[in-house]
């Protein structure tokens, strides 16, 4: 017929095979071979494979009781734990630590905000403009951003950037160094060697490519300063779209 190309010529083949192949296995299960065949097939499934297929529902009946515990119990942790600032002190800071009505300054405590940068063209502005918008008085902060860049071109942008900011009266620091060593950590160890870091007394870390909210000190920094026992906040963060 027209239209019947190779592909119904190949299902025709596979179709007559098949035929003979059933026709072949019924004569040999007639003439006692497929009775032979089919003790030995029962032989093996009952001591081999009816085994293993038991096994294999015992682990996964094991593996399900286990993650329903797990639920079980992550839930019921969620409904026992004490949320933060139930378990610690955590009220904005203000008169009650000393605050002079008239500045209103002294209850804050000096931060230290370093910024750890390698060729971050694409997201320089972003980070040190979010550092510098930080909801905290421009004379208890000081931003300090640790530009590793080989680029020579990236490297002048980051610095004009800051030069910027502090031409708009945030206390931004500039720092470079001549080698790599360690990378963005050994840069964030560096950093803390200048002498003004000493005048600090909190430090916040934050990667090239983040942009924390205006008010991460407002909400961060209380549960350090009325809290002696804690040494170290970690505040939740998201990824934006790329």
């Amino acid at each position: 017929m027209a239209g019947e190309g190779p592909a119904f010529a190949a299902a025709e083949m596979a179709e007559e095979l098949l035929d003979g192949s059933l026709l072949l296995l019924r004569r040999w299960s007639a003439s006692g071979g497929g009775g032979e065949l089919l003790g030995t097939w029962d032989a093996v499934r009952a001591g081999v494979v009816a085994p293993a297929l038991a096994a294999a529902s015992g682990a996964c009946l094991a593996m399900s009781a286990m993650l329903l515990a797990e639920a079980v119990f992550m839930a019921a942790a969620s409904l026992a734990r004490r949320r933060p600032e139930r378990r610690y002190r955590a009220e904005p800071l203000g008169a009650c630590d000393g605050e002079d009505e008239e500045s209103g300054l002294l209850g804050y405590p000096m931060v230290l905000v370093q910024i750890p940068m390698y060729n971050e063209r694409e997201v320089y502005k972003l980070s040190i403009g979010a550092a510098c918008g930080l909801s905290w008085p421009s004379d208890r902060v000081i931003v300090q951003v640790l530009d590793d860049s080989t680029d020579p071109t990236v490297k002048d942008l980051v610095e004009l950037e800051c030069k910027l900011w502090a031409k708009k009266g945030k206390n931004v620091k500039y720092e470079v160094r001549n080698n790599r060593k360690g990378y963005k950590a050994g840069a964030l160890k560096e950093g803390m060697l200048h002498a003004y870091v000493q005048q600090c007394d909190f430090l916040a870390v934050f990667d090239a490519d983040f942009q924390p909210e205006a008010d991460f000190l407002i909400r961060t920094i209380p549960y350090l300063a009325r809290n002696p026992q804690i040494a170290l906040v970690q505040a939740r963060w998201e990824f934006g779209t790329c």
